[in-house]
């Protein structure tokens, strides 16, 4: 991944945060039956018709693709519980609400494989959009504060994305701000001054001969 082949890189792709996201455990009903499956990450099953089992978000997509399963939404999903969440947003200028660290990247998920196991899809949609669009604007916010003299910045229940936007940002503003009041820095400022604007040589003049 590119975050991690590049010393330099602190941002991952949305495709990327999508691959850490599938390792999210999710409910399934499945419509068959199945031995249990014995994977590197664990093991999962037996599965029976109409009984619920608990499996990673890529093994519940996997199944649904070939029509094995419905996939049931997290709590979280719910019209109710999104609501509660957005007008608690709204409420709350400076402090984030707890949500899954991958909600936005397992909704989507979700909304590209499963809309029709999702009740109320259009307003659930509606919702993490609304969601998303406060968030970020606190966020925004809270990053107007930085400057030479901050030493850190503390931003509670992020979530991986709004980590992977802010992140770099930060790192290089507070990057900045450390070169820009560095003793090596503000010295060679002086240095390029004194260059720039010599001092005025004033000592006697010679004088000419008659």
């Amino acid at each position: 991944m590119a975050a991690l082949s590049d010393p330099h890189g602190f941002e991952f792709s949305a495709a990327e945060l999508e691959f850490l996201a599938e390792d999210e455990t999710i409910e399934i009903v499945p419509n068959m039956r199945m031995e249990p499956l014995n994977l590197i990450c664990g093991d999962f099953g037996p599965f029976h018709p109409q009984i619920a089992s608990q499996v990673p978000l890529w093994l519940a997509v996997a199944l649904k693709k070939r029509g094995k399963c419905t996939i049931r939404p997290p709590e979280w999903m719910s019209v109710e519980k999104l609501t509660q969440v957005l007008e608690a947003e709204r409420d709350s200028q400076k402090s984030f609400q707890p949500l899954p660290f991958h909600y936005v990247e397992i909704s989507r998920l979700l909304f590209d494989h499963a809309r029709e196991d999702i009740p109320d899809f259009y307003m659930v949609r509606s919702l993490i959009e609304d969601i998303k669009d406060v968030r970020f604007h606190k966020i925004g916010t809270g990053l107007e504060v930085i400057s030479q003299r901050t030493a850190a910045l503390k931003l509670e229940h992020l979530t991986a994305m709004e980590v992977n936007v802010v992140r770099p940002f930060v790192v290089r503003a507070l990057q900045t701000f450390y070169k820009l009041d560095s003793p090596e820095m503000i010295q060679e400022s002086d240095s390029r001054a004194n260059r720039r604007f010599p001092t005025a040589n004033h000592g006697p003049k010679r004088q000419l001969k008659r």
